[in-house]
């Protein structure tokens, strides 16, 4: 009784409340769902409840004129981000142009790439030499240093806002750096912090965890434990030793992370990528992986930003394969994340460009093109991370595959180590006794780019342009968003000075991490450079896109039957234009034995087409588009 007198007291307590009516319009509707979840979470706990709805509001209070408006505009039209127009481009802002003013210097260039959302690699506060790539944050409310203040980031993200450009930034909410204000006052013994973390007195519990938790990094970081010798305590570290996993069943962490997060939008960042959300719930004798308090925890997320920032939206990153992505877009009723990694639609490309086999990438688009339609995916070739061989093998085996054996044959093709490949790429966390290493390398240099323009052939780099282009147009092809990673859309090769850092020579992940060359970028105006063929190649296909309303999100998609097994295909159709699109995956020319009714037109050359055994170039494309 005591807890159901607690609960009313606490709607009363809400009623008295003298709140604008703004907040007030948007916090009554969810204000039940809101109380039952955080009181299902945090056994009944009024009190952090208040604090949580009190702080919900101080940060609505704090949100600025300017960003209210943006809030009104988004407001009345909820689906701005699942259109054709959009394009991203995710950068680390020293790789870019060094400091955040530097990006704000170069808006033109954005805007010239066609790209509306920008998505800034982490830039809070972390120890040197100890920060993951950004994913060790010392400081939620401070900027890196070296890369400029707070300040600077509120006015890039309002330069963006001025040519309708969208700021997306990590949120590494699983995790605080060692460095964190929380963990040395942990470290120094106050028991308020340590509640924080995972601190334990002994390895007796840590040893119950690791029976059934997985290791996130079994070579570089092996464990998910780390003494502590400061404490004289064990501490959870999931990642690396230094990043030391928040405890979210205390719900003065999920306030003050909350908070943080809030504190970033009204800095004027408009998505926030939740880093490894499903890590975030640990129960001892699971896996803690995509726990059901995970979902609580983003839905309770979800309708904080709704109420204080319904212009932002949250981008969830769920590395895993679809059938534990999908539940993070939560449901049409309590929605979750709105948007999501398409992970397995990446990987599936790379394993096709080694095999030139299309059979696995269509069974498994096939899976993404059944998922309604409001659901919209963040799709890309290259992203700042390693590729990761998650496919489904089970599929495969029908076709004599085994797991440890082609994961082998992937990682020799895209290295180089294949004969007759011009791919290059490199081994990230190889575990030779699992066979599970994963791999790295630009777009450009996987593609045969940097082979071609090292052997001084002018065949091989025509080739390997063309293949570059095709996987840019079956991204372009797919539902969501697609993004760019900075520094593809000229053909960045990859960057080998990693070696001769010490602090990053361990983690191969820099091999595609390396600084923009502004050289490189300005030879995108000189005719025939391979930056000129690939900018404006990508730069065509992209207005296409935004013009033809066939490749909006809404749209119907289905696997294209072409009778051959190096040719993918995929038909669009959205009121009353069908595309069709085919994608040759070998180094020979092919046909697609397609038979298709209408007057078709090739998008990318003007010219009238049938749709009848289409003949398609090798590593090439063909979009025939017509109107029904």
């Amino acid at each position: 009784m005591a807890d159901v007198k607690e609960t009313l007291n606490t709607t009363d307590w809400m009623k008295k409340k003298r709140w604008e009516k703004t907040f007030r319009d948007r916090l009554d509707p969810k204000y039940d769902e809101l109380k039952w979840l955080y009181a299902e979470l945090y056994n009944n706990d009024m009190q952090a409840f208040q604090y949580f709805c009190e702080m919900l509001y101080k940060s609505f209070k704090d949100r600025s004129a300017e960003l209210k408006k943006w809030d009104l505009g988004r407001e009345a039209m909820p689906e701005w981000f699942s259109g054709n127009e959009m394009l991203g481009m995710l950068m680390y802002t020293n790789a870019f142009a060094g400091t955040l003013k530097g990006v704000q210097s170069h808006l033109d260039y954005i805007e010239e790439c066609g790209v509306n959302y920008l998505h800034l690699m982490p830039l809070l506060s972390s120890p040197k030499g100890r920060s993951d790539g950004g994913y060790a944050v010392s400081d939620f409310r401070t900027v890196e240093p070296a890369l400029g203040t707070m300040k600077d980031l509120s006015a890039l993200a309002e330069g963006c806002h001025a040519r309708g450009i969208s700021v997306c930034l990590d949120f590494v909410m699983n995790h605080t750096s060692e460095d964190h204000e929380w963990a040395k006052r942990a470290r120094a013994g106050e028991k308020e912090f340590q509640d924080r973390y995972f601190f334990f007195d002994n390895w007796d519990i840590p040893n119950e965890y690791e029976k059934t938790v997985p290791q996130v990094f079994p070579t570089t970081a092996p464990g998910n434990f780390t003494w502590c010798d400061e404490a004289g305590k064990v501490v959870m570290t999931s990642f690396y030793p230094y990043q030391w996993d928040l405890n979210y069943r205390n719900p003065t962490v999920f306030n003050d992370m909350t908070e943080n997060m809030l504190f970033l939008c009204n800095q004027g960042v408009d998505i926030i990528r939740l880093d490894a959300v499903p890590y975030i719930w640990k129960t001892l004798g699971t896996n803690c992986r995509n726990l059901p308090e995970v979902h609580s925890l983003v839905r309770i997320m979800r309708i904080a930003a709704e109420v204080v920032c319904p212009g932002t939206l949250l981008l969830g990153e769920v590395v895993m394969e679809p059938s534990k992505v999908v539940p993070y877009f939560g449901t049409v009723e309590k929605p979750e994340c709105h948007m999501l990694y398409n992970v397995t639609t990446m990987a599936s490309t790379w394993h096709t460009v080694a095999t030139r086999d299309v059979r696995l990438i269509r069974h498994q688009l096939e899976t993404v093109f059944a998922l309604p339609k409001e659901y919209v995916f963040l799709n890309y070739l290259r992203c700042h991370d390693d590729i990761g061989w998650g496919l489904d093998y089970d599929y495969l085996k029908q076709f004599g595959t085994e797991e440890v054996a082609h994961k082998k044959y992937l990682n020799d093709y895209l290295k180089g180590a294949w004969y007759g490949s011009d791919a290059r790429g490199e081994l990230y966390n190889d575990d030779p006794r699992l066979g599970d290493a994963r791999l790295c390398g630009t777009t450009a240099s996987l593609s045969g780019i940097e082979a071609a323009e090292y052997e001084q052939r002018e065949d091989k780099l025509d080739r390997a342009i063309r293949l570059d282009l095709m996987l840019h147009a079956f991204l372009l092809t797919q539902s969501g968003i697609p993004v760019l990673y900075s520094g593809d859309e000229i053909g960045q090769r990859n960057d080998y000075s990693y070696h001769e850092d010490p602090e990053k020579a361990e983690d191969s992940r820099y091999l595609h991490r390396g600084s923009l060359d502004w050289n490189s970028v300005e030879n995108r105006k000189k005719k025939g450079t391979r930056e000129n063929r690939i900018f404006t190649g990508i730069r065509e296909m992209t207005k296409l896109r935004a013009k033809h309303r066939v490749f909006e999100n809404a749209a119907d998609t289905w696997i294209l039957e072409t009778w051959n097994d190096h040719i993918l295909g995929i038909g669009r159709y959205y009121r009353g234009e069908k595309l069709l699109a085919l994608f040759n995956f070998s180094d020979q020319d092919e046909t697609a034995w397609i038979n298709e009714e209408g007057d078709y037109r090739d998008l990318m050359t003007g010219e009238s087409r049938e749709a009848k055994a289409v003949g398609v170039p090798a590593q090439d494309f063909v979009w025939l588009l017509t109107k029904l």
